[in-house]
Formats: structure tokens, C-alpha cells, sequence
């Protein structure tokens, strides 16, 4: 019988992204028993995958409701069966307050805010939906995105939202560095100090990212974290520490279809399928799997330019490689499907409802 690589591409060509089954359960299995270990709820990001099927699997082992980060993404979760869902992104709009206020109907909902007009814009869905919205507030405490970045800010935010009928202030959401803890701690604490001045206390403290896993339980009075790519793991991870090569479930199967020079080749995968971050100091697009010295130097459109100057053992026009992407986010976000396998056997295709979710 023919080997994985080469049924694969037999069946459903190439550029194919292929998901290992047994790595899955592994890394779910792993990220839920970090979280029971410290007495944290898990509540697993699926801006990762954005499919039900594993959206349901992480559920079933553990989950205590899932995360967001669009209101497309969360309808695509609620049609396949979340119940309890939070999304971790200010929502702004009419258009999405209406479609807020449908997910209320049936979806316990939590959102998040770091501004008075997304706070005024929340209270519409829930006026709209006649049912309690429960919103945190979004706290910068280094990373510097989104969120507010003191804790007075904070305060204000919270007693608007406790003022505002329909809306239930329920605690905070955090993204800390991941070397942000000492920070992230003074900045809880002079919330809470603040808020009971106001005699509000709040609960849920909603920390969040993979390579956080590695410290889970510095930050004090953490309720929940939302970890995404520890579902699969990918080149990033591998550099922050948190994954190794065999922990990474997906891979990009593509097809060497050009050697036009010595020390050059053409992948039939190109920007559309892979991501160009390169955050945590990688350098290249992709780790090659068959010639890891090998590297996915550049993009076209529909073209991998490989640099193989440094490779004793070069492909050859035909050949099929696996790569492990850089950040495995993206690289999702734009397929309909995700060919499953387990060990050498296929099992065959799974959806990815909320593929290309922007709202």
C-alpha cells in the first residue's frame, strides 16, 4: 500500500492541511489536564480551529464553554451546540447588537468590553434580547493591544456596566505577557480594592494564550483560561517552549512542482495557504519535515519558494513534504475543510464552519 503522503494526495491533492486525530486528543487532553491540576476552567479558543467537530471533542473532555472571537464564529459554534459562550472582542454595531441579541435567545453569552460606546452598544443587545448579558472588562496589563490600561479605567468601566440594565458586570479578561504576572497581580488587586469602595465584587477572571499554559496559576484568583492553538501547536509554539515537533497536529501537505535551480525549489503552496508571521524570532515560513534545513523562504500567490542551499538531500520535482506553519491561525481560517487521520489510516474530512468568520 502506497504511503500516507502519497494517498493523500491521491485522494484529495495538494496543498492539503491534514490534522493527526491522535495529537489532538493528546494536546486537548493536555491543556484540560493542566487547567483541572490548578483548579481553573477551561475555555478553549476556537479562532484556532473553527470547527465543530473539535470544538465538540474539547467539550467532552472537560470544557466548561468555549471562546470566541467573532460573532460569526460564535453563531457557527451555537448551531453546533454551544451553550455557553464568550467572545473576547469589543462588539460594535447594530448590525451585530441584533445578531447578539439572537444568540441570546438560546446561548448563555459572555462579551467583553474596554470602552464606554461598546458598553452602551451591549446594553442594546440586551434590551433587545430580554435576557442578562454578562460582560468583563478587557485590561491591558502589558501586551499592549486592546484593553484599558489602568485600573481607574477599569473601575469606571465596571460601574457603567453594573449601571446599565440588562448588563451583568462579571469580572475581568486578560491576555497578560507571558512574563507579566508581578504586573498583571497589582493591577487585579487595585481593581478589586477600587470596586469594593463601590461594593461591587466580581468573580471571573478570564486569562488567556498557549504558551501561558506554562505558568497557569501565577496570576491570582484566575477563574478560566482560553488557550487556541494548543489544539494543534505549530512552529511558534515550538519556540516559545510550549510544543515539540511531535506535538504538532497539523501540517501542510504540498507538492514539490518546480527545481528550477541547484538550490531553489517551488511548493504548490503558497501565500494563500501559509501565514507570514514570524513572531518568536523564526525565520522562514514553515518547518520542512523531510529536509529541515530546508527553508519556505517566500511567497507568491500559489508559490512556496524553497531555499535548499543548505540541504544535503534536495527533493525532487514530484516529492510531497509536510510543513508545520508558523502560526497555524491563519493558516485555518481560509480552508472549507481539514482531512483527518489517525496513525497511516484516513479518516476522512471534517468542516470548518467558521472558516473566514470576520463579524
Amino acid at each position: 500500500m502506497a504511503d500516507l503522503k502519497t494517498r493523500i494526495a491521491q485522494e484529495f491533492g495538494t496543498p492539503q492541511l491534514v490534522v493527526d486525530l491522535d495529537v489532538v486528543d493528546r494536546n486537548i487532553a493536555k491543556a484540560q489536564a493542566t487547567c483541572d491540576a490548578k483548579g481553573i476552567a477551561n475555555r478553549p479558543h476556537i479562532k484556532t480551529h473553527k470547527s465543530v467537530e473539535l470544538m465538540q471533542r474539547q467539550l467532552e473532555a472537560g470544557a466548561k464553554g468555549i471562546t470566541c472571537q467573532k460573532i460569526g464564529e460564535a453563531e457557527a459554534m451555537a448551531a453546533g451546540g454551544a451553550d455557553d459562550i464568550f467572545i473576547s472582542y469589543n462588539l460594535l454595531g447594530e448590525e451585530k447588537m441584533a445578531r447578539l441579541a439572537r444568540l441570546m435567545q438560546g446561548v448563555t453569552m459572555r462579551v467583553a468590553a474596554d470602552n464606554p460606546l461598546v458598553v452602551e452598544h451591549l446594553g442594546r443587545a440586551a434590551a433587545q434580547a430580554g435576557t442578562p448579558l454578562f460582560v468583563r472588562v478587557e485590561c491591558d496589563t502589558g501586551r499592549k493591544r486592546a484593553g484599558v490600561e489602568t485600573p481607574g479605567e477599569a473601575i469606571a468601566l465596571a460601574r457603567q456596566i453594573a449601571a446599565t440594565p440588562g448588563l451583568v458586570f462579571e469580572g475581568l479578561m486578560l491576555y497578560p505577557p507571558e512574563d507579566g504576572a508581578a504586573v498583571t497581580n497589582a493591577f487585579v488587586q487595585a481593581v478589586r480594592d477600587g470596586l469594593a469602595e463601590h461594593g461591587i465584587a466580581f468573580k471571573a477572571l478570564s486569562s488567556g494564550g498557549t504558551p501561558n499554559l506554562l505558568t497557569l496559576g501565577a496570576i491570582e484568583g484566575q477563574t478560566e483560561h482560553r488557550a487556541g492553538t494548543s489544539i494543534f501547536n505549530d512552529r511558534m509554539m515550538m519556540a516559545a517552549g510550549y510544543a515539540r515537533q511531535e506535538d504538532c497536529a497539523l501540517m501542510v501537505y504540498t507538492t514539490v512542482v518546480s527545481r528550477g535551480g541547484p538550490e531553489r525549489g517551488i511548493l504548490d503552496a503558497g501565500s494563500k495557504v501559509f501565514t507570514t508571521d514570524t513572531g518568536w524570532g523564526l525565520t522562514g515560513y514553515g518547518h520542512i519535515l523531510e529536509h529541515p534545513e530546508g527553508e519556505v523562504a517566500r511567497f507568491a500567490e500559489e508559490h512556496g519558494f524553497l531555499d535548499l542551499s543548505r540541504c544535503n538531500d534536495r527533493p525532487k520535482v514530484g516529492d510531497i513534504v509536510r510543513v508545520i506553519p508558523n502560526h497555524v491561525c491563519p493558516v485555518v481560517n481560509v480552508v472549507g475543510s481539514l482531512v483527518l487521520v489517525r496513525s497511516d489510516e484516513i479518516i476522512g474530512r471534517t468542516e470548518v464552519e467558521a472558516r473566514g468568520a470576520l463579524t
